[in-house]
């Protein structure tokens, strides 16, 4: 009725006549059935791809609840009464005629509204809903990624259901539609409306078999590209441990290559995305274990180490099984196992840990290993010593630099990450020698004490300058100093004071200022809100 509210009476009783009897045979048991077990199917290999969850589109609400009773009778465990529990809903009004069958699925708005907070969450195990209507416009839900439409749909309405699905959401590649009822000619139509009322991109691509298959051998030939020359044919028939291993000696290879981590990263990304849209193919399917190996790799790669701070989008980031059964669970590979280490109960810049990084057989995974520590630790630094940590992160870098453009080798450069380690090692005893805390000792850096002009000055004179710098800097930093430009002028003035009193050199005081200035902002934050 409300489809063709506005049309004369005579044409509106055809199309409701019309719509009914293609509503009679789309809603046959035996049909419902068949389109049940396709879901599951399709559903179920979808999600060992990817996680994300599915609408299903339906003609009338009467499918919606009899196509729920097939989906509960093939998986029980989906179905709970409760609307805080249960992987399956359907989301629709009631009327009064309304028998008792349907009334566990009728809910006023707060309760839809409770629905809808679930089926957003990407965590919540709300999975599956049947729609008839509802949530089809103004409804986002970014881990939404599987829409089954068995319902006829046009124009404006259709881009509106194809846009429920097609949100960013961290590794899905795009939307996937299954059309039940051949919606290719109305789409073609709604697009071509799209794109000449303004809209612009690719508002949709048809994934025929050709096309999704095409992309996927494409994407995974570079993958397999990438590792040639290296034996990893024997990864179906290993066991984990086998498998974990053959997984180091690919890192140490990739690691070896010209911008090798990169390119893997980048090739194995857009090889998952591919497998993604492709699964539940046959020709997908064969590539799953494989394609499990490319993505055990990668995890590796971007694990950090345990001095990083890892990003949510890496957390949740574990590799999918592509085939029930058919590979291990092995998706987070910790840094330290994968070098062949023990996991060190000691400090990780300590001459033992060092000596046994510089033993390791795998010399490019050392390097990765030294790289992510030292990195981890200069990126601790800088939140109290912005200057020192400078000073490493150089160093690191230009070490780096020679290694990538192979100007010294994965052996050299062990050597030169575990001296450039000491190095930050000792850093950490200066403060002691010194008879400075870590906020003294970050402002006595600032003071340029490695200039010849400002040596000659001597350490107890740069150490009580460092002390009575932080004395002002406490005493006179608020909350907001950074962003107020009369507070940061005054503070100028007071360390340029401190500077002139201990006959700091005239030509330096400016640059000194400036370096006292951008530690201070680091360290000022806590003691605003101490004060």
């Amino acid at each position: 009725e409300e489809a063709t509210e506005g049309e004369e009476i005579e044409r509106r009783e055809r199309l409701k006549t019309k719509w009914a009897q293609l509503e009679a045979v789309v809603g046959t048991p035996k049909r419902l059935k068949l389109i049940a077990e396709d879901i599951v199917d399709h559903f179920e290999y979808r999600l060992d791809v990817m996680e994300g969850k599915a609408m299903v589109v339906c003609m009338s609400r009467r499918i919606c609840v009899d196509l729920y009773d097939e989906l509960v009778a093939l998986r029980p465990d989906w179905h709970d009464e409760d609307d805080e529990k249960g992987q399956i809903k359907v989301v629709m009004t009631g009327r009064a005629e309304d028998g008792p069958a349907w009334q566990q699925h009728i809910r006023n708005k707060t309760r839809r509204e409770g629905l809808a907070k679930r089926f957003r969450d990407s965590a919540d195990e709300l999975k599956v809903v049947l729609v008839r209507d509802m949530w089809l416009t103004g409804f986002d839900a970014p881990s939404l990624h599987t829409m089954y439409a068995d319902k006829p749909m046009r124009g404006h309405n259709l881009m509106q259901a194809i846009a429920r699905v097609n949100r960013v959401f961290k590794d899905k590649p795009g939307g996937l539609i299954v059309d039940y009822l051949g919606l290719a000619p109305e789409l073609q139509v709604a697009v071509q409306t799209y794109t000449e009322s303004g809209g612009t991109g690719k508002a949709v691509e048809g994934l025929d078999e050709n096309t999704a298959v095409a992309l996927l051998q494409e994407k995974y030939e570079v993958c397999t590209c990438l590792f040639h020359g290296f034996d990893w044919s024997t990864w179906k028939t290993l066991d984990t441990k086998g498998r974990l291993d053959l997984a180091k000696d690919a890192q140490d290879y990739v690691l070896g290559l010209d911008d090798g981590k990169e390119r893997c990263l980048t090739a194995v990304r857009e090889l998952s995305q591919a497998f993604a849209l492709a699964t539940p193919r046959d020709e997908a399917l064969a590539l799953g274990d494989d394609v499990a190996f490319f993505q055990l790799v990668r995890s590796a790669l971007v694990k950090k180490a345990v001095t990083d701070e890892t990003p949510e989008e890496d957390l949740d980031q574990a590799v999918r099984q592509i085939v029930a059964n058919a590979v291990s669970p092995d998706g987070v590979i910790d840094i330290f196992e994968a070098a062949g280490l023990p996991k060190p109960n000691i400090e990780i810049l300590s001459d033992e840990f060092l000596a046994e990084v510089k033993g390791m057989k795998r010399r490019n995974l050392a390097v990765e290993l030294l790289r992510k520590l030292l990195q981890g630790e200069i990126t601790k630094r800088r939140k109290t010593n912005v200057v020192q940590a400078r000073s490493f992160a150089e160093l690191l870098e230009k070490t780096l630099l020679q290694y990538r453009n192979r100007a010294i080798q994965a052996a050299e450069v062990i050597v030169r990450l575990i001296e450039l380690a000491k190095e930050m090692r000792e850093a950490n005893a200066r403060g002691m020698k010194l008879g400075l805390r870590d906020d003294e000792l970050a402002f006595y850096d600032a003071l340029g004490t490695n200039d010849s002009a400002v040596k000659v000055m001597g350490d107890e004179v740069l150490s009580e300058i460092a002390r009575d710098l932080v004395k002002t800097v406490r005493n006179n930093v608020t909350i907001d100093w950074t962003i107020r430009e009369t507070s940061r002028a005054r503070l100028r003035v007071l360390v340029r004071r401190t500077l002139r009193r201990y006959k700091y050199p005239p030509d330096k005081q400016e640059q000194a200022t400036e370096t006292v200035l951008e530690q201070a902002e680091v360290l000022s934050a806590d003691w605003a809100l101490v004060g």
